[in-house]
């Protein structure tokens, strides 16, 4: 009998304290994964996405428990491989054509392709709860590193009104040695997951070379592009990698919105038709519409035709400012009133979130202490790099730089960087006033929003904007839910 791993399921295996080693599998079209104790994943080790004959995979397990007799581990394996299987992270088969067949990859014909779920996001795994915990438990004080978003260049063929990036600063590329670097040390860590960003990745002229190398280090990858320059190329390889998603920001239907924000002529056909000749080439993708004062009739629109296709659309109405600590793009920002209406349209396009609203009860009391809680996620599992090596927290806060990895091993930045160190150092309790606010059900307590609106740069200002943001939320989901029970 053969065994494999399916086309996107990927496993790593975690150093723990105390040699207490954890194996981890997940699928990135089911959003499913699991965990195994130090045991299970010397099982999980065994596995390859190469076919390998049953036989050779008990003997490779055998060695690693020498008391254990062979019939004890065959059983224990073919158990193991079983549920792995029932649970699609696997398959097996007699000959690789049969693997093959039935290793089903993501399709748009599928009932439900992931694209249409609620939970697809690109930039992170949806995983069962129970498993994230137990992760977070594990790694609780020793933070290890499992999502990385490089810069490629800082170029880019658009100049897009809101961008958060100095169009001035958009002026390099990466060097291709400090990017295969950079990807033998993400193996090193047991990264899994890597976004290729820009600026606008398609523009380094490496970019498809790039996207084969790291598919050949095994990353599950997501692009964040404008797709105006997709090309026959970059369309085969991405049919050949193993992408988490493709996503681009598409702001309206209408050439002329679309173009009024990017600044380039011709920016929504290229884009528009790209969506769909990615959408024919069963290529995940997601569609983001940022939604600001040009825009602002734009985002139904959006959502419908991506219904249409089959993509799930997402806005955002939350605009930050520039990080050099510039505001000039906040002109752009859409005021309270607009960003009222915007609300009130996603509550009726957004089943999922209309369904949430129903069922959640923001007048309870929240029992739990989360004083103690981390402040943010930032340097917890996740971290980011420009195209010179210098690495940052999140994107958008560029300017708030831990190290640069041409100088400092990754390694060692995430582990030993006092600005990184800093970073997980803050609690909850060092934002008292969001600590007591009635509003926090609706607000993220966001360093980057509040630093980058702040001329001195102080992620700890609380940025009174988004405060006003998150009350009229608030206001408009209590009343949206007094009119339900008015109506009864």
């Amino acid at each position: 009998m053969l065994y494999r791993q399916k086309f996107d399921t990927f496993i790593r295996v975690y150093d723990g304290p105390e040699g207490r080693d954890v194996g981890y599998i997940t699928n990135q079209s089911s959003f499913s994964d699991q965990v195994t104790d130090k045991s299970g994943a010397v099982f999980l080790k065994a596995l390859s996405r190469q076919p390998c004959e049953f036989g050779e995979m008990v003997a490779e397990i055998a060695g690693a428990y020498k008391d254990a007799g062979h019939a004890v581990v065959e059983k224990d394996a073919a158990e193991f491989y079983a549920l792995l299987e029932k649970d699609g992270f696997i398959v097996s088969g007699e000959t690789p054509e049969e693997l093959d067949r039935k290793d089903k990859r993501f399709s748009y014909s599928e009932l439900m392709p992931k694209t249409m779920r609620e939970d697809f996001t690109p930039k992170e795994f949806r995983a069962d709860s129970d498993t994230q915990d137990y992760l977070a438990d594990h790694f609780k004080n020793n933070p290890h590193l499992t999502q990385f978003q490089v810069e490629l260049t800082s170029r880019c063929n658009e100049r897009c009104v809101h961008c958060y990036i100095p169009h001035e600063n958009k002026i390099s590329d990466i060097d291709p040695a400090l990017f295969y670097d950079t990807l033998d040390q993400l193996r090193g860590m047991g990264v899994l997951s890597l976004t290729l960003s820009g600026g606008e990745p398609l523009l380094h002229p490496r970019f498809a070379e790039f996207l084969q190398k790291a598919k050949d280090y095994d990353f599950s990858i997501n692009v964040l592009s404008n797709l105006t320059l997709l090309s026959d190329e970059i369309i085969a390889e991405m049919k050949a990698n193993r992408l988490s998603s493709v996503q681009v920001s598409l702001y309206g239907m209408e050439p002329e919105i679309h173009d009024s924000i990017t600044k380039l002529p011709g920016s929504f056909y290229k884009t528009r038709d790209a969506i769909l000749r990615l959408i024919e080439n069963d290529i995940p993708l997601q569609i983001s519409c940022p939604v600001m004062k040009q825009n602002k009739n734009s985002y139904v629109a959006v959502a419908k035709w991506a219904e249409e296709h089959r993509v799930r659309a997402v806005t955002d109405y939350i605009m930050m400012a520039r990080y050099d600590h510039t505001t000039s793009n906040l002109n752009n920002r859409l005021t309270l009133d607009e960003a009222g209406d915007i609300i009130r349209d996603i509550i009726k396009m957004d089943g999922d979130y209309e369904e949430r609203l129903r069922e959640a009860d923001f007048t309870q009391v929240e029992q739990r202490d989360m004083s103690d809680d981390a402040l943010c996620g930032v340097c917890i599992s996740s971290i980011c790099m420009v195209a010179n090596g210098n690495i940052y927290p999140c994107a958008g806060w560029q300017d708030y730089v831990v190290g640069n990895i041409a100088q400092t091993p990754l390694a060692e930045i995430w582990k030993h960087s006092p600005k990184v160190q800093y970073l997980r150092s803050l609690r909850k309790r060092d934002l008292p006033k969001c600590m007591i606010c009635v509003d926090r059900h609706f607000c993220a307590m966001c360093m980057v929003r509040n630093a980058n609106e702040d001329p001195a740069g102080d992620p700890l200002k609380i940025n009174e904007h988004f405060c006003k943001v998150a009350a009229l939320n608030r206001k408009i989901a209590l009343d949206w839910k007094a009119a339900l029970r008015a109506a009864k």
